[in-house]
C-alpha cells in the first residue's frame, strides 16, 4: 500500500527565526511545501502575492499581531486554514481567535506529534470543504440543465455549448425550428450563467404589433400615448442585471431594430416620451426559427444588428434529425402529466412507440409533449396507444421517408394544427408557438388563405 503523500502550501508566521527554521524543518520532513514570514505585516503582504492552504502563526507578535492577522486572512479568503501558537497564560486569547475562525491552537514548546496531528486534520477539513462546495456546483449545474432532456450525440454537442458560454457575458444566437426548445436553451444559459438570481425576462417578438412591442421593450411616460395614464418600465429595465431573451427577432420591425442596435452598443434606453436615457445592463440572448443570413440578404434583418447578436451561435437541430431523444422525451412529458391528470399510465404500447419513432415530429418537441398530453387524456388502458396519440393528418404522399422539405413539412403541421382546433388560427397558434402574425404569414406563403 502506498502511503499518501501531505499535500498544501504552509506558511508560517513567527518573530523568532530559530521557531521559524524548526517549524519548517519539520514540516518539509512530513511533505508540506513550506514558506516563512517574519511578522505580521511580511505575511499579509506574501498572501497578497500567492495562496496558501494553511497559515501557522504565533499569536503574540509586535505591529500586525497573530489576530489581526487572522481577521484579515479570513475576511480575505475564508477557505484558509490558520493554526494559532500561543505561550502560557495567553489560551484565553487562543479561544477567542477560534471564534474568529482559527482551526485551533497549540502551546509553546509544541509536542511534535501533536502539532503535525492539528496540521493533518486541518488541511484534510479544507480539502473536504472543497469537495463539498464542487460538488454543490455540479449538482448546481446538473439542476439547470435538468430540464433539457437530450440523449442524442446532436443535442449533446448542444449542451456542451450551453455550457461553453453560459458563464461568459457574450451575446448568444440560437437558432432551431419552431417546437425545437430555444427559450429552455436560453433559460439554461440564464441559469448557468452569473447573472442567475436576476430576472430572465422572455419576449416573442412575432407576436406584438410594432408600436406595442417598442413600449414593451423600452418602457413609457405618462401621457406619451393616449391610454398612457401613467408610466411603465420596459423590459429591458425590468431585466437589469440579468438576461431578456428576444424570440423570433426576425419578426422584429426594422424600424425598432435601430433602436435595440443602440441599446445593446450604448448600454441605455429612452422610454417612449422622454429624451432621458437610462442605463441598462442586460446580456441579450435571441432565437429565430428562420434562415437568419436570409434575412439579411432580404433586408428584413440589419446587417449591424446581425453582427452585434452572431457573437455565439447555436443551432439546435430538428428532433426527426435526433431520433435518439424521441423516447426519452416521450416518457419524460408521460411522468409531467399522468401526476398532473391524476392517472395510473404505466407507459406506451409497442405500436404507439414505433409510431412516435416513424413520425417525422414537424412541431419538433412541442408537438410530441402535445401528442404525449393529449395520450394521457384519451389513454382507456394502462398504455397509451397509436390512437391515442392522434398524430394528425397523414405525411404528404410519397414524403413518409423524412425526406420532405422543411416548407412542407411545416405546411403539413399547420395544417394538422388548424384541423385540431376547427380552424382557430389563435389557438393554432398558440399550440404551434408562434404569433398569430407569423402564422398568418405562413399560410399566406403556403396559399392556405381565402
Amino acid at each position: 500500500m502506498t502511503e499518501q503523500i501531505p499535500t498544501g502550501h504552509i506558511l508560517v508566521v513567527d518573530d523568532e527565526p530559530s521557531m521559524r527554521t524548526t517549524l519548517s524543518i519539520l514540516l518539509k520532513r512530513e511533505g508540506y511545501q513550506v514558506s516563512q514570514a517574519g511578522d505580521g505585516t511580511e505575511a499579509l503582504k506574501m498572501l497578497e502575492r500567492g495562496q496558501y492552504d494553511m497559515v501557522l502563526t504565533d499569536l503574540k507578535m509586535e505591529g500586525v499581531d497573530g489576530m489581526e492577522l487572522l481577521r484579515q486572512v479570513k475576511a480575505a479568503d475564508p477557505q484558509t486554514e490558520i493554526l494559532i501558537f500561543t505561550a502560557y497564560g495567553t489560551v484565553t486569547s487562543a479561544v477567542e481567535a477560534m471564534k474568529l475562525g482559527a482551526y485551533d491552537y497549540i502551546g509553546k514548546p509544541f509536542d511534535e506529534e501533536e502539532l503535525l496531528l492539528k496540521v493533518s486534520r486541518a488541511l484534510e477539513r479544507k480539502s473536504l470543504v472543497k469537495e463539498v462546495k464542487d460538488l454543490r456546483a455540479e449538482l448546481k449545474g446538473q439542476r439547470w440543465m435538468g430540464e433539457i432532456i437530450g440523449t442524442s450525440k446532436e443535442m449533446k454537442e448542444v449542451l456542451t455549448k450551453v455550457n461553453q458560454v453560459a458563464p461568459t457575458e457574450a451575446t448568444v444566437l440560437i437558432e432551431g425550428e419552431s417546437g425545437t426548445g430555444k427559450e429552455l436553451i436560453a433559460r439554461a444559459i440564464h441559469q448557468g450563467s452569473p447573472r442567475r438570481e436576476r430576472p430572465f425576462i422572455p419576449i416573442n417578438c412575432s407576436s406584438f404589433p410594432e408600436t406595442l412591442l417598442e413600449s414593451e421593450l423600452f418602457g413609457y411616460e405618462q401621457g406619451a400615448f393616449t391610454g398612457a395614464d401613467k408610466g411603465r418600465k420596459g423590459l429591458f429595465e425590468a431585466a437589469h442585471q440579468g438576461t431578456l431573451f428576444l424570440d423570433e427577432i426576425g419578426d422584429m420591425p426594422r424600424s425598432l431594430q435601430g433602436k435595440l442596435l443602440r441599446a445593446l452598443q450604448e448600454g441605455e434606453v429612452r422610454r417612449l416620451g422622454s429624451t432621458n436615457p437610462i442605463k441598462v445592463q442586460v446580456r441579450i440572448v435571441t432565437a429565430t426559427n428562420q434562415q437568419i443570413e436570409v434575412l439579411v440578404a432580404q433586408g428584413i434583418l440589419r446587417d449591424d444588428l446581425f453582427y452585434r447578436l452572431n457573437v455565439v451561435r447555436i443551432p439546435i437541430p430538428p428532433l426527426r434529425e435526433r431520433r435518439d431523444d424521441i423516447v426519452p422525451l416521450a416518457h419524460h412529458f408521460l411522468e409531467i402529466y399522468r401526476k398532473r391528470a391524476q392517472r395510473e399510465i404505466t407507459g406506451f404500447a409497442p405500436e404507439a412507440i414505433q409510431a412516435m419513432l416513424n413520425h417525422l415530429w414537424p412541431g419538433n418537441v412541442r408537438e410530441l409533449e402535445n401528442a404525449v398530453e393529449r395520450g394521457v387524456i384519451l389513454a382507456r388502458s394502462p398504455f397509451i396507444t397509436k390512437q391515442d396519440l392522434s398524430l394528425g393528418l397523414p405525411l404528404p404522399e410519397g414524403r413518409s421517408g423524412g425526406k420532405g422539405t422543411l416548407k412542407e413539412l411545416q405546411r403539413h403541421h399547420i395544417l394538422s394544427a388548424l384541423e385540431r382546433h376547427g380552424g382557430n388560427q389563435a389557438k393554432a397558434a398558440r399550440e404551434l408557438g408562434i404569433g398569430r402574425n407569423t402564422l398568418w404569414r405562413r399560410l399566406k406563403e403556403y396559399g392556405l388563405l381565402p
